[in-house]
C-alpha cells in the first residue's frame, strides 16, 4: 500500500517550486525530483527530500516514486524555441510517458498532470475553456504541440490503463521565483526595464504562479479523474500588461502599437543568429503567429467544480517585479 509521500516534479522550476511549497505548508510529507544539472536556486531552502533523476530514466523514475501516494507532475521543457524545435515535442512526450508509466506500477493513488492551455484553441473574441481542445496540427510551435500530444496521452492513460489522473490547464503564471525567467517573465523584466518601447495587438491570461499551485491541490481534492480544469486569472491585452508594469515601476508606458507582419523578418534573422550562438531569441516566429491571437481562457469550470479562486492579476504583476528586482534583473 502507497504511503503518504507526495512527489513533485519539476521542483527546481517556476511552478514546481510554488507547488511544493504550497503542500508543505498544508503538511504534507514532499518529495521533489530533480536533474543532476538543475539551476539550485529554487532548491537553496526545499521544504523537503530532494532525489535526483532524469525524468526520461525508467529506473530512475521508479525509484523516485517508492512509497508514493500523491504524484504533482509539473516538470516539462518549457521552451518556445529550440535549435531544433523537435527535440521540445521528444522531450515532453518522453518524460510524461515515463513518469505516468512509473505511476501505474507504483499505485500512485492520485496524479495531477500539469498540462496548458496551448492545448486550448483561442478564440479570438471570447475565452476558450476546456470544451475546445486542440489537435497536434492546430498547435502553434513546438512546444505547444508537444504539449497536446502529452495531454492525449495522460487522457489515453486514464480510459485505457486506469490511470487515476487529474489535469490541469495553467494559463500563463507570473510571479516570484522565475528563476530561468519564463517567456512571461522575460517580457516583464525587459518591459520593467524600459527595453519594450512598443507592441503588438495581444493578449493573454495572466495568472498567480501561488493560485496556480492552489489549483493543483484542489484539483488533487476535488477533481474528476480523466477531466481538463483551466487554473487561469484575469484577460489582460499585452498593452494593459505592459502598462501596469510600467505603473509599478514608474515608467511611462508604451504608446506604438506596431503591425505583425513587418516583425518576421526580424524573428527569423533572430532565430538564424540563436542557432549559430545557442542562445534563445527575445523574438521568434512562433512567438509572432501567437501573438496574432487574444489567448484568453475562462476558469469557470474549476472555480464551479474545484473552487478555484485567483487574485487580481495586477497582484501577480507586483509579486514579479519585486522578485525580479531583489534578484537583480531588474535595475
Amino acid at each position: 500500500m502507497s504511503e503518504d509521500i507526495t512527489l513533485v516534479t519539476g521542483v527546481a522550476g517556476f511552478l514546481g517550486s510554488a507547488l511544493a511549497r504550497a503542500l508543505a505548508a498544508r503538511g504534507a510529507r514532499v518529495r521533489g525530483v530533480v536533474r543532476a544539472s538543475s539551476p539550485r536556486a529554487n532548491l537553496a531552502d526545499f521544504p523537503g527530500e530532494l532525489v535526483e533523476a532524469d525524468l526520461r530514466d525508467e529506473a530512475g523514475v521508479a525509484a523516485a516514486m517508492a512509497g508514493v501516494g500523491t504524484l504533482y507532475h509539473a516538470a516539462a521543457d518549457y521552451r518556445l524555441w529550440a535549435p531544433d524545435p523537435e527535440e521540445i515535442v521528444r522531450n515532453n512526450l518522453a518524460i510524461t510517458s515515463t513518469v505516468m508509466r512509473a505511476a501505474l506500477a507504483a499505485g500512485v493513488g492520485r496524479v495531477v498532470y500539469t498540462s496548458s492551455v496551448a492545448t486550448l484553441l483561442p478564440l479570438d473574441g471570447a475565452p476558450s475553456d476546456e470544451t475546445h481542445p486542440a489537435t497536434p496540427a492546430q498547435a502553434t510551435g513546438a512546444y505547444k504541440r508537444s504539449k497536446v500530444v502529452a495531454e492525449r496521452l495522460v487522457e489515453r492513460m486514464v480510459a485505457e490503463d486506469g490511470l487515476p489522473a487529474v489535469i490541469v490547464n495553467p494559463s500563463t503564471p507570473i510571479g516570484p521565483r522565475d528563476v530561468k525567467p519564463t517567456p512571461t517573465g522575460r517580457i516583464v523584466v525587459e518591459a520593467a526595464c524600459g527595453r519594450m518601447p512598443a507592441f503588438v495587438d495581444s493578449g493573454l491570461n495572466l495568472v498567480h504562479v501561488d493560485d496556480v499551485a492552489q489549483g493543483h491541490i484542489l484539483a488533487a481534492e476535488k477533481g474528476r479523474l480523466g477531466e481538463r480544469y483551466v487554473l487561469g486569472g484575469q484577460d489582460v491585452s499585452l498593452a494593459a500588461m505592459l502598462g501596469e508594469i510600467a505603473r509599478i515601476v514608474g515608467r511611462k508606458p508604451p504608446r506604438v502599437r506596431l503591425p505583425v507582419a513587418p516583425l518576421f523578418p526580424l524573428a527569423a534573422a533572430a532565430e538564424l543568429v540563436g542557432r549559430i550562438t545557442g542562445a534563445e531569441p527575445f523574438l521568434t516566429l512562433d512567438a509572432l503567429r501567437m501573438s496574432r491571437h487574444h489567448m484568453f481562457y475562462s476558469s469557470a469550470k474549476a472555480e464551479a467544480e474545484l473552487g478555484y479562486r485567483a487574485r487580481p492579476y495586477t497582484e501577480a504583476l507586483e509579486d514579479a517585479v519585486r522578485w525580479f528586482t531583489d534578484a537583480g534583473m531588474i535595475r
